[in-house]
């Protein structure tokens, strides 16, 4: 059986596509390197991650970019030849000012295409294609033409930011933009039309987008037309999928959905949910793809197969199988690469922030700017995909004043983590102590009182379950010290916020290293483990 989300944890944005018996999701990484997520399937429900594409820096550098901007919605496709990925770098949010007023308004989004003649070989440098909206896709369509299609962002004072879907021409030999830009579909009443998708099926063309925003009111609306440029007509029901009406269902956030069909002609729906906490009703495990099978009516037009327009939490998978998701990790740091699981942030220069060769067995991180800096930091770190986790690193450090810090940190981005580290300073000497950063809060970080510590090895645990987090520690031979301090976890959620800031990512946790006077101490981490585990109501696991 196929279990919802069959991508769980931060994998937003999904785009799907087959080629043969295999199936591909790519999903946005935002502002974490490399940029996109690519898994891999032959039946639906068992999906394994097989490669980032964008690895080098003439593919994508986004030192600067804001927090929840970077690689926005990818989509990848096949044209019977090779990939295509067309994707977003967001360089601008609009939350700073421009002499003094708010330019909230001006926003900064770059689209690319790459292509590669296989899904894990190495990818084309980048095409600029526009800079006029987010969410690009490219549309093949049976003639060989190919167009794409986008988000319009329009800044002008009194209008609908949210200016409707555009198409263009993309011309492979030219390999430019060609003719034309069309405004094909203006939205609905919903508003905050985005993730365009275009398809051909018989003498249709059918769009599909997502409206109501990335939040609970999100939703699948969808149109056709017998002219690719339009009009498009509206779905009898206009939004096919989204759970905005059902505050109770499992699966909230539905939306940004895109299509495939198995050899055998029937059409699955690939999208975006979310798992609201139960106490507190964030989802931490950010926004998740899901997938269920859909049905054409005799109208000519596609459903739920229950006809509820409703997300599921299961459905029959295919027949053949594919290895289970692995739910935990251990990682010695005995290989030459970093593992596929771990990302770090924004920097196309991972060997300016980590070494995996100079203490071998060890990842070295070499300590950066600030934990949260836009730039380059040295935090390496994997998905929280389960509400109940445990998470332990062992790490050699020997800071020697209060700048120098490393430890094992939990993080959504610069303004919401939790970070349990080692420092030192001339009243404690070398000492532990957590700092968050706390978006709800009327101060904006917050520090524990420093627990003083030998020198030596020291291994560092986090224990999460659902809204609750704590953190233990031990000197190599000891037993396990808990910190009395409980935390909450359900600030590591995109509903944790100020206004305006943008929160689209997910949780994290993972290694983090700092030394802000520039000297660049390092810390060696020996292993470091991820495991899902059952929910404990103590919190304290042997």
């Amino acid at each position: 059986m196929i279990r919802n989300p069959v991508l769980p944890g931060f994998n937003p944005d999904p785009s799907i596509c087959r080629v043969g018996e295999d199936y591909y999701i790519a999903t946005s990484t935002f502002e974490w390197f490399p940029g996109v997520q690519i898994h891999h399937s032959r039946d639906l429900a068992n999906w394994r991650l097989v490669g980032r594409p964008l690895v080098r820096a003439s593919q994508l550098d986004m030192r600067g970019d804001p927090d929840g901007c970077g690689v926005w919605a990818p989509d990848l496709s096949h044209d019977g030849e090779r990939f295509w990925l067309v994707y977003t770098d967001v360089k601008r949010y609009g939350r700073t000012t421009v002499g003094g007023a708010s330019g909230a308004s001006l926003r900064d989004f770059h689209n690319y295409l790459v292509t590669c003649d296989t899904i894990d070989g190495d990818w084309s440098d980048p095409i600029h294609l526009n800079s006029s909206g987010f969410d690009p896709a490219l549309f093949h369509d049976a003639d060989g033409r190919k167009y794409l299609v986008n988000q319009l962002w329009d800044h002008r004072p009194g209008r609908n930011r949210f200016a409707g879907i555009v198409l263009e021409e993309y011309s492979p030999e030219e390999r430019r933009l060609v003719g034309e830009r069309t405004n094909i579909f203006p939205g609905t009443a919903l508003g905050l039309t985005e993730a365009p998708h275009l398809y051909r099926r018989g003498d249709w063309y059918y769009l599909i987008v997502a409206e109501g925003g990335t939040g609970w009111n999100h939703a699948v609306t969808m149109a056709r037309s017998r002219d690719l440029r339009g009009p498009y007509e509206l779905h009898p029901d206009t939004h096919i999928l989204g759970s905005r009406t059902r505050p109770d269902a499992p699966l909230q956030r539905a939306g940004h959905a895109d299509l495939v069909d198995t050899p055998d002609g029937r059409t699955w729906m690939a999208y975006l949910c979310g798992r609201p906490l139960p106490n507190r009703g964030r989802c931490v495990l950010g926004r998740e793809t899901a997938i269920q099978p859909m049905v054409w009516g005799d109208d000519g037009w596609l459903y739920t197969e229950d006809g509820s327009g409703m997300p599921v939490l299961e459905a029959p998978s295919l027949p053949a199988a594919s290895p289970p998701r692995e739910t935990e990790g251990r990682y010695d740091f005995d290989a030459p690469e970093l593992p596929l699981d771990l990302q770090w942030l924004r920097t196309p220069e991972p060997d300016r922030i980590f070494s995996l060769s100079e203490r071998p067995g060890h990842l070295r991180l070499f300590g950066r700017e600030t934990i949260g800096s836009v730039f380059t930091q040295a935090l390496v770190a994997r998905r929280q995909q389960d509400f109940c986790y445990s998470a332990i690193c062992a790490m050699d450090f020997a800071p020697t004043h209060f700048q120098q810090a490393a430890g094992l940190v939990t993080y959504y981005n610069g303004s919401k983590f939790h970070y349990f580290h080692v420092s030192h300073d001339e009243e404690v000497g070398r000492h532990l102590r957590v700092m968050s950063a706390l978006p709800d809060s009327p101060q904006a970080d917050t520090f524990t009182t420093p627990i003083a510590i030998p020198e030596g090895r020291i291994e560092l645990r986090a224990e999460v379950d659902y809204e609750r987090l704590r953190f233990a520690y031990r000197i190599e031979g000891g037993a396990w010290t808990w910190l009395p301090e409980q935390f909450d976890a359900s600030i590591l959620s995109d509903e944790a916020t100020q206004p305006g800031q943008p929160n689209f990512t997910g949780a994290f946790v993972g290694m983090a290293c700092q030394d802000m006077a520039g000297t660049g101490l390092a810390a060696d981490f020996d292993w470091f483990e991820y495991r899902e585990r059952e929910y404990r109501e103590d919190m304290v696991v042997d």
